[in-house]
């Protein structure tokens, strides 16, 4: 079997023989069709190999690390030095230090090739335009930059710091307008922000990030995954029905692939809300788990990795994210704040939330018209609680420790809830407190989402819908909510829950040969107490 790739890099990818997803014929039709482009996806996505293999075809060709895909026969250009810059590798925090660094780069790609009285300069966008100044007539240069916006990113909650590093960017690629000394330019970023003229009104670089044709450049599609990776996804089937990979049938593939999509597909990038894509990541390393492990692991790749970027962090730091916003599959949000975000600093969180990867688009773009966010699969959605989790709790209380993974799915009435009790006393209730049901089941939620439980939230069925339902193979559990601030009234709200469990039938819908636990429960809100306070276990007649 061919290694799954682990590295950014084209070349190295060929030299050691692993697995390419070939996206060839998007880099063909995108260097055909445009001169400058940008698109933004989320952290570990494929920016940076698709912005390498751009650079390998522009300066080496397709000899040899292009044999075998679709571009090998098509490509017809001509060799151009590439200068590469990738904003990660910055300094984030010193201006001055930022630009030596940048200016450096810049100096070694001039001596690299040979490009003679470049006029020094301390200034990134004088010096980038005296590069262009000192090359011959007929010479041409393809730029990438990747991460453009990893200094803005950092900032976030430092605006002074924040705008001199977005003037100093909108000087340098107000000096790349109407160049013709570059042959191409590739701009990538997690960011789309009006106030870096990267975007401003008269430029000239084309932003890609929603456009349908493209839409699928970055990402795996499901027949890609079932085309370059069937020799992984037959030995995880292999291994989990206990046959030999030849006994494999094409609906063990379909059925593996219908997982693995419910996981880690569902990406959307596309403005008519058409194509959508798998998170190369993830797939990535779920497909290697399954060769070093011998066992099928559905974990949360993207998460532990690139989940929790320095943007996010830095922004929940002075913001509170909605919640219960948040609970929703759908988020709409206004046209202008999703086309035209400006800064950084007053960005629409839902907004941000999507380009970090943590929401993605579920309509198609029509201006004048509201924009519906959603989470993309069950990953990004327990990512998404997770980082919520971070948030509102106290994550090294005893509810949240490696000894309660399994009180939920096997323990016993009294033992749920005193963990539920546990992740109650483990919240800031200054910044999230509970007065009434909505929040308490919006807190219970996070909680049980952040944790990778497959959590129905109120869940229908024919005669009304329940609180909180959470699956397991062998059980299924139904929370039945009540809030109260008066203990007098805790018995009255007891009998009220069982009585909606019994009447409404909650949780007997599709049970299949699960166990029913069904608990009502009520929450005193008194600020002595904060704590479910009474429960009962609605016993099937």
């Amino acid at each position: 079997m061919k290694l799954i790739a682990q590295s950014e890099n084209i070349e190295n990818i060929v030299d050691k023989d692993s697995i390419y997803v070939d996206k060839t014929e998007y880099i063909y039709n995108l260097t055909k069709q445009y001169e400058r482009v940008f698109f933004s996806r989320p952290r570990r996505f494929g920016k940076s190999l698709t912005l390498n293999t751009i650079g390998t075809l522009f300066e080496k060709g397709v000899e040899p690390y292009f044999k075998g895909t679709w571009i090998y026969d098509k490509w017809d250009q001509n060799k151009y030095p590439v200068l590469h810059l990738s904003f990660l590798e910055y300094p984030t925090t010193d201006l001055s230090e930022f630009k030596r660094r940048l200016c450096l780069s810049i100096y070694k790609f001039a001596e690299a090739h040979n490009i003679k009285n470049l006029l020094e300069d301390k200034e990134p966008s004088v010096l980038i335009v005296n590069l262009f100044d000192a090359m011959k007539d007929e010479q041409r240069v393809v730029l990438l930059i990747d991460e453009y916006d990893c200094q803005l990113t950092a900032n976030i909650n430092n605006p002074p710091l924040y705008d001199e590093f977005r003037n100093c960017l909108r000087d340098f690629y107000a000096a790349l307008k109407g160049k013709k000394q570059i042959k191409f330019l590739a701009v990538t970023g997690v960011t789309r922000l009006k106030d870096v003229s990267i975007f401003s009104v008269g430029s000239d670089i084309n932003d890609l990030s929603y456009d349908h044709a493209f839409s699928q450049m970055i990402g795996f599609t499901r027949e890609e995954i079932q085309k370059f990776y069937i020799d992984y996804i037959k030995l995880g089937i292999s291994y989990e029905k206990h046959i030999d990979t030849d006994s494999v049938s094409p609906t063990d593939v379909e059925e593996f692939l219908n997982r693995m999509a419910e996981q880690y597909d569902s990406y959307c990038f596309d403005e008519f809300y058409e194509n959508k894509v798998f998170s190369t990541y993830s797939v990535n390393k779920f497909l290697q788990a399954i060769f070093q492990k011998q066992r099928v692991v559905f974990g949360d790749y993207w998460y532990d990795v690139g989940g929790l970027p320095s943007i996010l962090m830095n922004y929940m730091e002075s913001h509170n994210l909605n919640i219960e916003k948040l609970l929703t599959s759908e988020i709409a949000i206004p046209y202008n704040d999703f086309v035209n975000p400006t800064s950084l600093i007053d960005i629409n969180e839902n907004v941000l939330m999507c380009q970090t990867g943590y929401l993605t688009l579920k309509s198609e773009i029509v201006s004048g018209y509201g924009v519906i966010l959603g989470p993309a699969n069950r990953e990004v959605r327990t990512a998404l609680f997770l980082l919520l989790s971070l948030k509102i709790f106290d994550t090294t209380a005893p509810a949240f420790g490696l000894t309660n993974r399994y009180v939920i799915e096997k323990g016993n009435v009294e033992e749920i809830i005193n963990l539920f009790n546990e992740v109650l006393a483990a919240l800031s209730y200054d910044k999230y407190p509970v007065n009434d049901e909505p929040t308490l089941r919006a807190l219970l939620q996070v909680y049980l989402l952040g944790k990778n439980h497959d959590v129905r939230v109120e869940q229908h069925n024919s005669k009304g819908r329940s609180d909180i339902i959470v699956n397991f193979p062998k059980r299924r559990v139904v929370l039945e909510l009540k809030y109260t601030d008066k203990a007098s009234e805790e018995q009255k709200k007891l009998d009220e829950a069982e009585k909606q469990i019994i009447e409404k039938g909650y949780g007997l819908e599709n049970l299949g040969d699960r166990d029913l636990l069904q608990i009502a429960c009520v929450f005193n809100g008194d600020k002595n107490k904060r704590q479910i306070t009474i429960f009962k276990t609605v016993e099937r007649t």
